[in-house]
């Protein structure tokens, strides 16, 4: 036969063969061959540098002879590849496989289990391999009911073990790609379903869907948020895995392509514990060429699918390491005898195409000044203020009907003193079923309703009722009520065995309002867009290339506050230049640390003394304060910024609110009047908030119907004002409460931009009023002079500001440790032995950290727990592989979303930080210009922001403390006047019920030069101690097995394939 001639042919190696190894090919045509151009099928590439060993004869089977002819029949392989795709026979091939014995790459029996996504975790946990938490539902026929499984709003339980929104829904075959991601209420709810890339689209989002699928079994998993990149990992063997990043289809679901129509995607480095992993799930599922799927979360990592054959596309030296890596395997197996050392020039040639590479664009210039091109830019930190919303709002009365008093036993496990939270769909939905009850039929004002106390209370529940109505649909994280037991009484058992307390009386508090607009999701999708194209060298396409290419470390944090995430969300729509709705993009993007940006209790005895004696000073008939000295720091003075006229200004401002109030009244009435007439319990038009955060532009019916604005009626707005009417002025105790001046000023905003076509006569002048006292009352609320402003700024700011210098210092040591090894070696190339003591240490300290990661586990961040550089998922390029000139520079962004009072600190603090004792005869961080601005600018408005910019200077020594320049920007955010038409750009905005943002501003003198090391200096003292962050841990990314210099392979010479059960046989 012509396959046993024993004519001799020589190989590559430089030894003879007494034939060829015989390489059957037993796989689909289509997995095999897609052409002839420069980058085709990954397959056909691999083979044909095989042949050219010319060790190897390529035996391709064909679709006509796995498909039609008996198994028998198939020809004599030494060596085969095979492996399931769509319309396989995969038993077919196992009886052959078994018939001849030929050496498997790929064994075919084990194939069999990654068509059960059951069985390939069950496989991995075998192995010690980590999987995401997961729970099985299995269902012998479709919609099958399991006493093990249940569904809530926002989790499903399975054998109790509860996976809380969000989670991701499995159907358990493999083949079946529709896989689900549930989201949570108080994150707009919906779900996202991911598939197979169809055109630009590899998933699709849909708001409405909220309850899971029944018609089949599932695996239920926790979802892990990675930062909206997924890892896909190659092996070829044990000993070799490929990984390569491409963005998250759970993010928009839109495919990045580069110019080829190919995905774009870019090979990362794996950590060792990766590498292990690999080298597992290769020999558990005993498939040599294997792919499989990495999820990074929290510095740890999961494979969570396993594809079985899969090769790399369009790398040219992936095929070049496959090619040799195959090469040794069927040597070893069919020839153990020949060498299979890699000869020093590979035997085939190709003209690779090598497109142009880029590095980071130098940043020759900044806002302050012109540096040269020496400068880097390494770090953007941003702090930023919330979008526009509507008006907070606060409800409270004291209830004593049976039924609000049962609910609150009911949700707080009838413990009779213990306060009780509703918030949940379910929840509000029985508060609302209560108060429908309670609420009268009559219209207020009857012989029913004449006794005041009852009136209110009437009013009161009517206004509860309202709020739950509004939208038509409930979201959560917007309204939430309080039940606080005041009053209780012994009462009898039902048993009659002795007594129990009972509540007689409570109080209720209904917060509601602060909802994120479509105004302030437009104005956050326009800053992150105007931060992608103006903070990052390149002009927007320039962070996009950094992003897509894995050199931008990108993390975004939010406070707790519904507004500030969905704010944060929009803003990376914009910065990334993403599609679709905000949910998956809060949800993948998003962290929260309440925390960090959250809260005011710190400084609330401080707070309280600025409030006390800001109403001294504006009450006060004798205004005039000291100010000698001062005349050139106006800034200095207790109280500074407020009108001189402030206490006139006051009663004018309660005429007017009336005034407003009285209208919107006659407006409430009427609406309340059609309300009484139908036997319908549903207020207004529907009006769903998950589909309002979707929207960028005005409700158009609404307005034409001539409604209010958003999903607020005229009986809430009558509320809204009817309470700033009574709480700014008390008649009978004669005394104002400046404290509400800031809600005043608030509302009167929000009626002019969003509500002008209800054209309330006196609303221009209340606005111009309230501005007036607001400009001077909001700034002193966080200090009533520098050092005050001081004092509470770094404590509301305190943990904040200690995260922005562990910011600035991981990169700064990042940028060190880059720049050290250049100046040892410039080939990068170490031993074996030095290689392998890098990762036997840097494994060392993986397994440490994961044991420390084990022994906690918290759903949001905490400072005092993890550090922050330890816990974030890092990407570095491997520079072997990826078409970059610089692989190892990365751009580090941090963005914190947050409310005023952090805005206001940390201006405070950076302006403020030299009057602190301990840095006396110190200059101020801020400029004297810029601190006479800031006197001037007093609002930070919505998508106001503070920027801190980090350049490195290349070309200086490491030591010198210009080697880091910081430069500090802000913006007074959205503080046009809804009343100022005169910009033409303004107007248009003004018709969208929008206002522009205002363009950076300098806060150091042009050409001036700030160290980090000085600002490190003078923000410390303020900051949270370095000592309660954990110190940073060892970068996760070093070089993996292959270099260029195809010598290294010979590592490769000691590759023991463990587990080919048919090697024995048939060698030759």
């Amino acid at each position: 036969m012509r396959d046993r001639e024993m004519a001799k042919e020589e190989g590559v190696g430089g030894l003879l063969l007494r034939s060829k190894i015989k390489i059957g090919v037993c796989v689909m045509e289509k997995k095999v061959n897609c052409g002839r151009e420069v980058f085709s099928a990954p397959m056909e590439q691999i083979l044909e540098r095989l042949q050219a060993f010319g060790e190897f004869e390529i035996i391709i089977f064909g679709d006509k002879v796995i498909l039609e002819e008996a198994m028998e029949n198939w020809p004599i392989c030494d060596c085969l590849i095979a492996f399931y795709s769509t319309g396989y026979p995969l038993k077919k091939a196992d009886a052959y496989a078994a018939l001849r014995k030929p050496f498997l790459v790929n064994e075919l029996e084990q194939q069999y289990l990654l068509h059960d996504r059951r069985k390939v975790y069950e496989r991995l946990e075998m192995y010690g391999i980590p999987v995401p938490n997961y729970a099985l539902v299995n269902r012998e026929v479709p919609y099958q009911e399991l006493h093990y499984f249940t569904e809530q709003e926002d989790f499903v339980e399975v054998h109790g073990k509860r996976f809380w929104k969000p989670f991701v829904e499995k159907p358990i075959d493999g083949d079946d790609h529709s896989i689900m991601i549930y989201y949570p209420n108080s994150a707009g709810g919906g779900m996202k379903e991911l598939f197979r890339k169809v055109g630009n689209r590899s998933s699709e989002f849909h708001p409405e869907v909220r309850r899971v699928r029944r018609e089949g079994s599932y695996i239920y998993e926790e979802f892990l948020p990675t930062g909206g990149t997924d890892v896909k990992v190659y092996t070829v063997g044990p000993e070799y895995a490929h990984a390569e990043a491409r963005k998250s289809p759970v993010v928009d679901g839109v495919v990045m392509r580069n110019p080829d129509g190919k995905e774009v995607r870019y090979p990362v480095l794996l950590t060792p514990a990766e590498k292990q992993m690999a080298r597992d799930v290769c020999i558990a599922f005993r498939q040599a060429v294997c792919g499989f799927d990495l999820l990074r979360c929290e510095g740890r990592s999961y494979v969570c699918d396993v594809n079985g054959w899969s090769f790399v596309k369009n790398s040219h030296k992936y095929y070049d390491d496959a090619a040799c890596v195959l090469r040794k395997m069927f040597l070893d197996a069919k020839a153990p005898h020949l060498s299979s050392t890699i000869p020093p020039t590979l035997p085939w040639k190709v003209n690779e195409p090598v497109p142009p590479s880029e590095g980071l664009t130098k940043q020759g210039s900044g806002i302050i000044g012109t540096f040269g091109q020496s400068e880097e830019l390494r770090c953007v930190i941003a702090v930023v203020r919330h979008g526009d919303r509507t008006p907070k709002q606060k409800v409270k009365l004291k209830v004593s009907e049976e039924k609000l008093l049962n609910l609150m036993l009911k949700y707080n496990g009838g413990r009779p003193r213990s306060e009780t939270k509703l918030k949940s769909a379910v929840q509000l939905q029985d508060l609302l079923d209560a108060t429908r009850m309670l609420v009268p039929r009559a219209r207020s004002g009857r012989e029913s309703d004449s006794d005041a106390e009852d009136l209110e209370h009437a009013e009161k529940l009517r206004q509860v009722k309202a709020v739950l109505e509004e939208g038509g649909h409930f979201s959560g994280i917007y309204r939430k009520v309080q039940l606080k037991p005041l009053k209780w009484i012994k009462v009898p058992k039902d048993n009659g065995d002795g007594e129990e307390e009972r509540p007689v009386e409570a109080l209720m508090v209904l917060k509601y309002g602060g909802v994120l607009t479509h105004a302030g999701r437009k104005q956050a999708e326009e800053l992150g867009r105007y931060f992608r194209n103006n903070m990052y060298p390149g002009e927007g396409t320039g962070l996009l290339r950094l992003h897509s290419t894995y050199r931008h470390d990108l993390k975004i944090y939010s406070s707790d506050e519904g507004r500030v995430q969905m704010s944060a969300a929009a803003f990376a729509k914009g910065l990334l230049d993403l599609e679709g709705q905000l949910t998956p993009i809060l949800v993948s993007l998003v962290s929260k640390d309440s925390s960090m940006l959250d809260g005011l209790d710190n400084a609330s005895i401080e707070m309280d003394e600025a409030k006390a004696r800001l109403h001294e000073i504006v009450t006060s008939e004798a205004r005039a304060v000291n100010q000698n000295g001062y005349s050139e720091c106006p800034w200095m003075i207790d109280g500074a910024g407020l009108p001189p006229n402030a206490l006139e200004l006051l009663p004018r401002m309660v005429k007017l609110i009336k005034k407003i109030t009285a209208q919107v009244k006659l407006l409430a009435q009427d609406e309340d009047e059609k309300l009484a007439m139908t036997n319908s319990f549903s207020v207004l038009p529907p009006y769903d908030q998950a589909k309002a955060l979707g929207k960028t532009n005005i409700d158009v019916a609404r307005i034409a119907a001539g409604l209010p604005c958003g999903s607020e009626g005229f009986l809430l707005m009558f509320a809204r004002w009817k309470k700033l009417e009574k709480d700014l002025y008390n008649e009978r105790k004669d005394r104002f409460d400046i404290t509400q001046i800031p809600d005043v000023y608030d509302s009167c905003k929000y009626d002019l931009l969003h509500n002008a076509h209800l054209n309330l006569e006196g609303l221009d002048e209340l606005f111009k009023v309230a501005q007036m006292l607001a400009d001077g009352v909001i700034p002193n609320e966080y200090g009533i002079n520098p050092k005050h402003k001081l004092k509470i700024g770094s404590k509301i700011a305190r943990r904040l500001l200690g995260k922005i210098l562990i910011d600035l210092r991981n990169t700064r040591e990042e940028a060190i440790s880059v720049a050290e090894p250049k100046n040892d070696h410039v080939q990068g190339l170490t031993s074996c032995k030095a290689r392998q003591e890098d990762n036997d240490f840097l494994t060392k300290i993986q397994n440490k950290t994961d044991d420390a990661r084990r022994s906690s586990s918290t759903s949001e961040k905490s400072l005092d727990q993890d550090d922050d550089d330890d816990k974030e998922t890092k990407y570095r390029l491997d520079p072997k592989y990826a078409n970059v000139k610089t692989p190892e520079r990365h751009v580090r962004t941090r963005l914190y979303f947050t409310s005023e009072s952090h805005i206001h600190s940390l201006m405070n603090v950076l302006r403020y930080c030299n009057l602190d004792e301990s840095l006396q005869g110190e200059e101020s961080l801020v400029c004297r210009s810029a601190l006479d601005r800031l006197f001037k600018t007093r609002e930070l408005d919505y998508m106001s922001y503070i920027v801190l910019r980090m350049f490195e200077n290349i070309e200086v020594p490491l030591e010198d403390p210009k080697k880091f320049r910081i430069e500090m920007t802000f913006s007074r955010g959205a503080d046009l006047s809804p009343l100022e038409y005169n910009d033409g750009e303004a107007a248009s905005l003004h018709q969208e019920h929008t206002l522009p943002i205002m363009g950076p501003e300098r806060l150091q003198e042009v050409g001036s030069y700030l160290t980090l090391d000085r600002l490190e200096k003078m923000i410390r003292p303020f900051a949270m101690p370095a000592e309660d962050f954990p110190p940073p841990t060892t970068p996760q990314g070093f070089p993996g097995y292959f270099s260029k210099s195809g010598s290294v392979l010979e590592r490769l010479a000691s590759l023991w394939w463990p587990f080919h059960k048919h090697s024995n046989a048939n060698t030759k």
